[in-house]
């Protein structure tokens, strides 16, 4: 931001991952940057040129006929504020005119809105891997946006001066937004529709809502999204996935040390009632309980360990 013009002739709109129940202060440190002033606007405000609008946190930030729109519509890769929504809905008001940045980050959040800016004749911009200091969502962006500049953060503020000069003055020129981005808008803005689900069902449930999840490709990115509107990244819903299987590993283990304290407990009380033959069997089927138990346990503690890569992926080139 200390590198923009205080005459930029665009607004820039700011997502940030952050908790939902968390106090953001980046409005602050932005300004305190550069020359423009930054704010987490209202909803319904009024876009103005050189202002920066940062999403509020609990809050997917919007653009829609040159105003600002907040929503708390379905979460999207687990987030909300989300990046993906932002960028779609960039795609479907400016088309040409909008330009994409993905910063460092992890995860892929940004990939499938990134390649929609693309496709409606945006520019997209992506931070170089191995400039960030978390280079997942740069990666993921690349992989599935073939963005049009790949470049350091230093280089960021000085090619988006030469790009807001050279955009077309009228959207008129974008290509049209395709069916499966305009439903995603859709179900964030306002949820579940009547609309059948686009694309087909993936045999997966939402890790959110438990609900059936189809799966599409947006912008040639593939998504997936239940009918109550929570939308996934590949990468994503495989990281949520291993979440809500590793807490069922541990439900699982808990109800099975439980059980193996209960079995011992009757053991010990048959045995005080001089009932030994029945002591015994409850005290074998104790111990068979407890080594079920260990075995989970050290499932669980394997379970987040990747494995060895057999080759290294081939570096990233720099996208002229």
């Amino acid at each position: 931001m200390a590198g923009l013009p205080r005459q930029l002739e665009a607004a820039i709109f700011v997502v940030l991952h952050l908790a939902a129940g968390g106090t953001s202060v980046l409005p602050a440190i932005l300004q305190r940057a550069g020359d423009l002033p930054a704010i987490h606007p209202t909803d319904g405000d009024a876009i103005e040129d050189g202002c920066i609008y940062v999403a509020p946190p609990d809050h997917h930030l919007l653009v829609e006929d040159e105003s600002v729109r907040l929503v708390r519509g379905p979460r999207e890769n687990g987030h909300r504020p989300a990046i993906d929504t932002l960028f779609r809905s960039a795609a479907r008001v400016y088309g040409a005119r909008s330009v994409g940045v993905i910063l460092s980050g992890v995860l892929d959040d940004g990939a499938a809105g990134l390649a929609a800016v693309k496709a409606a004749g945006g520019h997209t911009v992506v931070q170089s891997p191995s400039d960030a200091l978390y280079a997942g969502m740069p990666l993921a962006a690349i992989e599935g946006a073939h963005p049009h500049h790949v470049v350091s953060a230093s280089e960021i503020a000085e090619l988006l001066t030469e790009l807001v000069a050279r955009v077309p003055p009228d959207p008129a020129d974008a290509a049209p937004v395709d069916e499966v981005i305009e439903e995603s808008l859709v179900a964030v803005d306002r949820g579940s529709t009547e609309q059948p689900q686009p694309g087909k069902p993936s045999g997966f449930t939402c890790p959110e809502c438990n609900g059936a999840l189809w799966e599409a490709h947006e912008a040639g990115v593939l998504r997936f999204r239940c009918r109550t509107g929570h939308q996934f990244s590949l990468e994503t819903l495989l990281t949520e996935q291993s979440e809500s299987v590793e807490a069922a590993m541990w439900s699982a283990l808990r109800a099975l040390e439980e059980r193996a304290a209960m079995l011992r407990r009757i053991a010990q009380r048959m045995t005080a009632h001089g009932n030994r033959r029945t002591a015994m069997r409850y005290a074998r089927s104790a111990e068979d309980t407890v080594q079920h138990a260990l075995t989970l346990r050290e499932a669980l503690h394997s379970f987040h360990v990747p494995p060895e890569a057999e080759e290294e992926d081939e570096p990233i080139e720099q996208v002229p």
